[in-house]
């Protein structure tokens, strides 16, 4: 069987260990067992199978190190998936040798160590990158930027930290309409779920770096014109969701939820038709939840909640029309400081009212208290005033519909009353007078005449 070419035992039962005699398949070039459960380590013979473009082992039990050896494959390898088994270690820089290579899979297995950076430099033609769910830790290298092919790239669920580099917005193969023809298939998470591509994996263009802890902006990914799913949750990604996403036309799947994410959702991701997953919850989001074009679909209450500034539909928490839209905390910071500026300013002006008014009052009322001629002058004023407006009273009776001569009349009889009046007033303060020795009483003057009657009283 020296010139047996391809091996696919994928899908079936197959146990134990790889045997070492696939080392003796001078001619092989693909090589799938993939979905068995074998174990052990993955053999060392590379380096008799020097053509091999295709190695897939993915989704068994196999553990140890990557093999150093297959990095002897430098001029054939294409294709190497190892994902879904329980290796070990650091990815070998052997691999760097491998300068076709276009995929390379190695996700969920228990890879450590820094991603390394040569990934960028020496291998260009790469055009998936999966290296989710394992142990990484570090930055993410901004050499990955340089992979200009690059239409997947998928990071998730490791220990990363630092920034996200701005410089990914420059993954041309991103922005190009040109779709790469890739081999095999690939588990992709897109749209909250993961899928298993096949023919249609030249159609996914996605940025996965979940369930990290990645801190500082969402980078401006506004030149990745063919990205169709962008993934950042589960971070301590902070500051606003960039304007520049809602330029992103092929967008499907946008999840930036359990971060620390602030400001308005911008009004700009209503136009991303496209878009059928959204997920921005558990953040500080403020404001109100856009309603137009796209967003009237994006109605669950759970891919908004968690934000306990924003308000609109779907959410239950209504938005206070009578502030145009709904304010953010440091709006409604400001606006309690100028309500407590206000409410100063009134304290002061009811205080300063009082104050006037006690002033005044004690100011009257005082000196009348300590001062005998004053108190007396303002009473006999006091006094006179009344009699005056009683006199005013009278004469300003109701005269509607009555003839010249009945006013005469009723004015001459008013008169008289008001001079039986005084009469009686005088004779009381004369008995006052006569009978008191220590009591002085004053009477006001009043001169009324009319044409029959002149009352003249003095004191």
């Amino acid at each position: 069987m020296p010139m047996l070419t391809d091996v696919d035992l994928s899908f079936n039962s197959l146990n134990g260990t790889i045997p070492l005699s696939v080392g003796k398949l001078s001619s092989l070039l693909t090589l799938v067992l993939s979905n068995n459960h074998l174990t052990g380590k993955i053999p060392d013979f590379w380096n008799n199978i020097p053509d091999v473009f295709v190695i897939d082992m993915s989704d068994n039990i196999l553990s140890g190190k990557i093999p150093s050896s297959l990095g002897s494959l430098s001029s054939s390898l294409k294709f190497l998936t190892l994902s879904n088994n329980h290796l070990s270690g650091e990815i070998p820089s052997a691999l760097k040798n491998c300068t076709d290579i276009n995929t390379l899979n190695l996700g969920d297995n228990k890879l450590l160590g820094e991603i390394p950076a040569w990934l960028g430099e020496t291998t260009p033609s790469l055009l998936i990158l999966r290296l989710r769910s394992n142990m990484f830790y570090g930055e993410i290298p901004s050499d990955i930027c340089k992979l200009s092919s690059l239409h997947i790239l998928d990071l998730a669920e490791n220990n990363l930290s630092g920034s996200i580099p701005s410089c990914l917005g420059n993954l041309s193969g991103m922005a190009s309409d040109v779709a790469d023809r890739y081999e095999g298939q690939l588990p992709v998470a897109t749209k909250g779920t993961e899928y298993l591509y096949t023919e249609t994996l030249s159609l996914v263009n996605s940025i996965d770096l979940s369930i990290n802890n990645l801190s500082g902006k969402v980078p401006d990914l506004s030149n990745l014109s063919r990205l169709s799913t962008l993934n950042m949750s589960m971070n301590h990604l902070s500051g606003k969701i960039p304007e520049s996403i809602g330029s992103l036309q092929r967008l499907e799947t946008l999840d930036l939820c359990r971060n620390q994410l602030s400001g308005q959702i911008p009004i700009s991701l209503t136009s991303l038709t496209f878009l059928t997953h959204l997920n921005l919850s558990y953040n500080n989001l403020s404001g109100e939840i856009p309603s137009t074009n796209q967003f009237q679909t994006l109605n669950d209450p759970s891919i908004y909640q968690g934000n306990l500034a924003l308000c609109g539909s779907p959410l239950s928490n209504k938005c206070k029309k009578d502030r145009g839209t709904s304010q953010s905390p440091e709006d409604g910071d400001e606006k309690r400081d100028n309500e407590d500026e206000d409410n100063l300013e009134k304290a002061l002006f009811y205080s300063s009212i009082g104050l006037g008014s006690a002033v005044g009052f004690w100011g009257v009322c005082g000196t009348l208290t300590l001062n005998k001629s004053w108190r007396v002058a303002y009473f006999r004023y006091v006094d006179d005033m009344k009699d005056k407006l009683i006199l005013v009273s009278i004469l300003s009776m109701d005269t509607c519909g009555k003839s010249n001569a009945e006013i005469l009349a009723r004015h001459e009889s008013s008169f008289d009353q008001v001079n039986a009046i005084l009469q009686a007033v005088l004779t009381e303060l004369q008995a006052l007078r006569v009978n008191s020795s220590d009591v002085e009483v004053e009477g006001n003057g009043f001169a009324m005449s009319n044409s029959s009657t002149v009352v003249e009283a003095r004191s």
